[in-house]
C-alpha cells in the first residue's frame, strides 16, 4: 500500500516538473502586464499583437508551407520505399532497415551540418542558395524514415496473397496497388503524415543551418525573438502550437482507438 503510493506520488512529481513550466505560461500568455512575475489582470491584447505582427505571420506561413509539402512528398516517397523494402529479401531488407535507421538515431546537428555543407557544395557548382528549397529538402530528407516506419508495421500486418489474388482475378498491377495495398496500409500512411507534419513544424537545428537569409520558419522566429528576452507575445504563441500539438495527438489517439476496434471486431 505505501509502495503504491510513494509510486504515485512520485509520478505526481515527475508529471508536475514536466508540465508546470507549459502551465505557466499559458498563464501568463493572459497576463496583461508585461512582467512574468506579478498577475495584474486577464487579456487577450498579447494574442492580438500576434496576429497582427507580420514578422511572425510570415513566420507561421512559411512553416505551414514547409510541414505540408515535405509531409505530402515524404509520404509518397516514404509509402512506396516501405513497399519495396517490405518485398526485398532478408539481408538487403537489414542492411536497408539499418540505413533508414540512421537519420532517426543521427543528432539533429549532425544532420543540420551535413546538409548544411552539402547544400553549400552545390550552391558552389550550381546557383543554389540557402532559403525555401533547401529548407524543404532538408525536411524530406529526415521525414522519410520516419514514414517508412509508420508504413512497414501495416504491411507486415496484411495478408500477403491479397495483391497475388487481385492479380490473378485480372487486376493490374497499378489497380491491385490502388485498390487493394494503399488501402490495406492507409492508417500507416496517415500516421505517418502526421508524424512528419509534427516532426517538420517542431523542427529548429536542421531548419536553422540549411536556411538562409529572408526565410525563417516559426521556431526560428522564435529563437530570435527570445535572444531579447521572452516577451508576452511569445507565450501566447507558444501556448498556441501547444494546442495545436494536444489536438494533434488527440486526432491520433482517437483514430488508433477506432483501429483497434475494428481490428478486434474483424479477429472476433
Amino acid at each position: 500500500m505505501v509502495r503504491k503510493v510513494l509510486m504515485k506520488f512520485y509520478l505526481g512529481l515527475v508529471l508536475l516538473f514536466m508540465y508546470l513550466p507549459i502551465i505557466v505560461l499559458i498563464v501568463f500568455s493572459f497576463n496583461e502586464s508585461k512582467s512574468r512575475g506579478n498577475w495584474t489582470g486577464f487579456t487577450l491584447k498579447w494574442y492580438k499583437q500576434l496576429f497582427e505582427s507580420s514578422q511572425i505571420m510570415d513566420s507561421l506561413y512559411n512553416t505551414l508551407i514547409i510541414a505540408l509539402l515535405s509531409s505530402v512528398i515524404a509520404v509518397i516517397i516514404g509509402t512506396f520505399a516501405a513497399i519495396g523494402i517490405h518485398n526485398m529479401k532478408k539481408l538487403k531488407k537489414t542492411i536497408v532497415m539499418n540505413l533508414t535507421y540512421l537519420p532517426v538515431l543521427n543528432p539533429d546537428i549532425v544532420t543540420g551540418v551535413s546538409l548544411m555543407m552539402l547544400f553549400v557544395f552545390i550552391g558552389m557548382l550550381t546557383n543554389l542558395q540557402l532559403g525555401f528549397f533547401t529548407m524543404l529538402l532538408a525536411h524530406i530528407t529526415f521525414n522519410i524514415p520516419y514514414v517508412i516506419l509508420s508504413v512497414l508495421p501495416k504491411l507486415k500486418q496484411m495478408n500477403k496473397h491479397m495483391y497475388e489474388a487481385a492479380l490473378d482475378l485480372g487486376a493490374t498491377s497499378f489497380y491491385a496497388l490502388r485498390k487493394v495495398i494503399l488501402p490495406e496500409i492507409m492508417p500507416g500512411i496517415i500516421s505517418g503524415f502526421l508524424m512528419a507534419l509534427t516532426l517538420s513544424i517542431d523542427d529548429f537545428v536542421i531548419s536553422y543551418f540549411t536556411t538562409g537569409s529572408g526565410f525563417s520558419n516559426l521556431s526560428i522566429t522564435i529563437y530570435s525573438m527570445a535572444r531579447t528576452g521572452v516577451k508576452p507575445t511569445i507565450n501566447a504563441l507558444s501556448t498556441l502550437l501547444f494546442g495545436a500539438v494536444l489536438l494533434m495527438l488527440f486526432i491520433i489517439n482517437v483514430r488508433s482507438s477506432r483501429e483497434e476496434k475494428r481490428n478486434k471486431q474483424f479477429n472476433v
